[in-house]
């Protein structure tokens, strides 16, 4: 656990070698890795953490201050725990607050692996405006339902990520879990709304950067990360055959390989 200032933040490491720290995206806390740092063996330190309202972590946003930087603040906190410098790995809202921490530039990143990051911002400076428009009104109908009181509102967003039926395949567990955390959720998509930076600020980023995406993943999705590897100089793009947006716990040992190969191949140049 980190205490940072008199707020209480997830951590948790196991193992030792080159350190890859794990962040989970909305509705997930660093639980959501175990099976693939279970794949990877004993040769990397593994942490995980949470972001704000999730896990361990206490939420310190409000509906005044919902900045990114918040989320920003939880994992460099982290970083500074570990005292080193550190291989970032994101999924979903978890990748894209992993960005904005590199290009916040305060902390030492050895590289990044973003999975099914969601900069959606990025769409309209790229120009692809029927996109974007389209998970902008995705988004902002899920909060009206939020606002309405609909306890399932979130079956909207969880379909959007992983295909019609995806939230009413999860354990029931899970979907209580979304739905307490829903409230959570909401500002996590208006921190995500006031992130807008533009493309040319990405090509500052200077860790080798892994962007991964799922065969069958959102074409929002999809194009994102086409963007981002366009934007990102020392950055590749791998697709995932047969996966969507939840490929952690569908594809892990996919996911798992593509960190161990992509850590590996930074760390022989370090």
């Amino acid at each position: 656990m980190v205490e940072y200032p008199d707020r209480r933040i997830d951590y948790r490491e196991q193992g030792s070698g080159p350190t890859i720290l794990f962040v989970p995206g909305s509705w997930s806390t660093g639980a959501l890795w175990r099976g693939v740092i279970a794949l990877l063996g004993d040769s990397f330190r593994a942490v995980t953490t949470s972001l704000l309202g999730y896990g361990d972590t206490e939420e310190r946003r409000t509906p005044d201050d919902i900045s990114i930087e918040r989320e920003i603040d939880v994992v460099e906190a982290v970083i500074q725990r570990t005292n080193s410098a550190v291989h970032l790995v994101g999924h979903s809202w978890g990748a894209t607050v992993c960005l904005a921490t590199v290009l916040r530039d305060r902390t030492k990143i050895a590289s990044m692996t973003l999975i099914e990051a969601t900069p959606f911002n990025l769409l309209r400076h790229s120009g692809d405006l029927a996109l974007y428009e389209q998970v902008r009104a995705i988004a902002d109908a899920y909060v009206r339902s939020c606002d309405d009181g609909k306890l399932l509102a979130a079956r909207s967003i969880i379909d959007f990520y992983g295909g019609d039926g995806s939230f009413d395949a999860l354990p029931a567990r899970t979907r209580d879990y979304i739905v307490a955390t829903t409230p959570t959720n909401v500002l996590d998509w208006s921190s995500a709304w006031g992130f807008d930076v533009p493309l040319a600020a990405y090509a500052g980023i200077a860790a080798p950067s892994l962007f991964v995406r799922g065969e069958r993943g959102h074409p929002v999705i999809q194009r994102v990360a086409e963007v981002l590897t366009n934007a990102v100089s020392r950055s590749s793009l791998v697709t995932v055959p047969g996966a969507s947006h939840f490929m952690i716990a569908t594809h892990a040992s996919d996911v798992a390989r593509l960190i161990r190969e992509h850590v590996a191949t930074v760390e022989t140049l370090r």
